[in-house]
């Protein structure tokens, strides 16, 4: 297939056809050899070591730091079936962070301490309400288009719950579960309010349903019935403000950057519940929201509500949003199975890549807008351009120079691709070259991303692109392979392979930021604990009953109290705030035999509540290294019978 070749209903058809026969007839299977839609491309090499870094041809840029020296790019990476979000530093790749949100992580003890269970959700009985979860996109907040440093927000796929990280301090702080919705996926802030203008920061933070479900839930094997709901998360109190039901589930999600447009590309139109009839429809759907109609909608309390939830759900259903002049949703038109939308940081424009179409469509959201308004007759003529890219596009990311890179799953490559040039062989400017470069990448990649990409400040220096199979480029550790995170060098007019860094799977979506976009705190404030026990003195085994409650503090190299003793059968709740003042000073604090192990960074308070329940001497000692006498860092738990 030429890369210029017309789109023609035939040709796209046939296009699609050929990827439907080498994909999905084989199952999906990436181990062979796709066909590459360039004819002079070689197949992707195997296990070539990348070029030196100093031989980049594009000036010499390095993923190798000198010692002591630091990254100039944060990147907040999903964590996969770990439940949790990763930190890295770039160029180098370096992980520098795992922020525990929706599973329980051992070395900070979250999911152990009782702050931390109150944020993830509890049984009635105490125990955590989740012990599992499935990671897949991260974004943050904005202000003015670009990144302000306040928060992030990560997904969780199985249980349909969204967390939020404070970025001061790297921690979650808010976990909330979106009502009778299944497989949350697709997760995006807005980038300014639309209903007040003097708010250009992150108000909310759209969460699209990707599976359809009986509203409210029920036994039922009729997928007529089923719906999926698109909701809208408040940014600073984490509750969900409302609900809109749909047609079609939602995959991915993006926002306009004034605050207007919200989308979700849609790839099961046909509200299949098996996979040969997931992908029956030749074309699915971008779907809009007019996001002040839908707040005036909820304001006027033209909703209602399903099951148990309070939440507010507006009907955003095609037949009830046909008059253009009154809809709160749009339905463009594109081919197939679409896997993600993006937003182009020129503000102009949405990109939904075909997945099992060769193409990428390119929707104008002035044109989104007009149809809205009634100046535009058809809300598919708001297409500008649907150019084929390769087989099986799936991600799309940007440089600030006009340019797109859209991972190609199947041909195992990254394209590059020139948007303004894409909508003039469109228009019928058939010269106009729209594919600028391809990248043979090491294999099937999924997620695509680049340095402040779908911001008004994307620099097109770094992209990152996560590739689902490794193979052959690290050593074998078993059935189970490491993922492929590949760093690539865009600075220039070819895109050069820079680093190959193994990861345990399966992560997914990552954003990759200036660093000085962020002013981390290295020490927390004293006052932001309530049950702080601000100095040693106020240490004590203080008794209620049955219910005990210790009182502890950590300074280098002892604890409060050389022993306490409570008696068999009590409810302990124990209390340790770090009173160390000095940057990276973090104790631990781990009771053999009672599963408690957690840490406090300085001036950090944390609880644990446990049953006293095996009388004998249980030595507490300090976990994480923080004095040279450390290990005689502990205290006495005496369980008296």
């Amino acid at each position: 297939m030429n890369e210029n070749t017309p789109v023609s209903p035939d040709t796209a058809a046939m296009g699609r056809r050929r990827f439907i026969n080498t994909a999905a007839l084989a199952g999906l299977a990436v181990g062979v050899t796709a066909c590459n839609s360039k004819p002079d491309s070689a197949p992707a090499p195997a296990a070539a070591p990348a070029a030196p870094a100093a031989a980049h041809a594009s000036g010499g840029a390095s993923a190798h730091l000198k010692p002591g020296e630091l990254d100039t790019y944060y990147g907040l990476w999903s964590g996969g079936h770990t439940g949790d979000m990763r930190v890295l530093g770039l160029p180098s790749g370096r992980e520098l962070l795992r922020i525990p949100c929706f599973t329980p992580d051992a070395l900070v003890g979250w999911g152990i301490t009782n702050e931390s269970k109150k944020i993830m959700g509890t049984k009635a009985d105490g125990s955590l309400r989740y012990t599992v979860g499935d990671t897949h996109h991260t974004h943050a907040s904005y202000k003015d288009g670009n990144y302000d440093g306040r928060y992030a927000w990560i997904n969780d796929k199985i249980n349909s719950r969204i967390a939020r990280i404070r970025l001061d301090y790297f921690v979650c702080d808010k976990i909330t579960q979106l009502p009778n919705v299944q497989g949350f996926h697709g997760i995006f802030p807005d980038k300014r309010d639309p209903v007040d203008p003097a708010i250009n920061y992150t108000t909310r933070v759209f969460c699209g349903g990707e599976f359809s479900i009986p509203l409210p839930n029920a036994p039922t094997e009729d997928a007529s019935k089923y719906q999926s709901l698109f909701s809208c998360v408040d940014a600073e109190t984490m509750e969900v403000r409302w609900q809109a039901m749909i047609d079609g589930n939602c995959d991915l999600v993006a926002t306009s950057f004034d605050g207007k447009l919200a989308a979700t590309n849609q790839y099961n139109t046909e509200m299949g519940a098996k996979y040969e009839d997931m992908m029956s429809a030749e074309r699915d759907a971008c779907l809009f929201f007019n996001i002040a109609r839908v707040e005036a909608a909820v304001k006027a309390g033209k909703f209602k509500t399903i099951g148990n939830s309070k939440v507010p759900v507006v009907d955003a259903t095609r037949k009830a949003n046909a008059d253009p002049k009154t809809a709160l949703s749009a339905y463009v038109s594109v081919p197939k199975n679409p896997h993600g939308v993006n937003a182009s940081p020129d503000t102009k424009y949405f990109i939904c890549a075909g997945k099992l179409s060769p193409t990428a469509t390119v929707i104008e959201l002035t044109k989104v807008l007009d149809w809205f308004d009634g100046k535009l007759e058809k809300i598919d003529d708001a297409i500008v351009a649907e150019v084929e890219l390769g087989l099986g596009p799936l991600h799309t990311a940007f440089d600030g120079r006009g340019n797109a890179y859209t991972t190609l799953f199947l041909d195992s490559q990254v394209v590059k691709w020139n948007v303004a040039a894409a909508i003039k062989f469109h228009a019928g400017d058939k010269t106009a070259k729209y594919v600028v470069d391809r990248l043979d990448v090491h294999y099937q990649p999924g997620h695509i991303n680049a340095s402040q990409s779908e911001t008004v400040a994307a620099d097109g220096k770094y992209l990152a692109v996560g590739c689902k199979f490794s193979k052959d480029r690290f050593l074998p550790v078993g059935p189970l392979h490491a993922e492929n995170e590949q760093l690539i060098d865009i600075s220039g007019d070819k895109m050069v392979l820079m680093a190959d860094h193994p990861v345990r799977g399966e992560p997914h979506d990552f954003i990759i930021f200036k660093r000085d976009l962020l002013r981390p705190k290295q020490v927390y404030a004293l006052d932001d604990f309530p049950n702080a026990v601000k100095d040693p003195k106020e240490s004590g085994v203080f008794r209620n009953g049955k219910k005990v409650t210790v009182k502890l503090t950590s300074l280098a190299p002892a604890f409060s109290m050389r022993e306490f003793k409570v008696k068999k059968g009590d409810e302990v709740t124990l209390i340790l705030t770090n009173l160390d003042k000095i940057e990276d000073l973090t104790h631990g604090f781990a009771i053999p035999n009672y599963n408690v192990n957690f840490i406090v960074n300085p001036l950090e308070t944390a609880s644990v509540t446990f049953m006293a329940d095996q009388p004998g001497v249980f030595w507490c000692y300090c976990t994480h290294f923080c004095h040279a006498l450390h290990l005689e860092m502990r205290t006495r738990m005496i369980v008296e019978a």
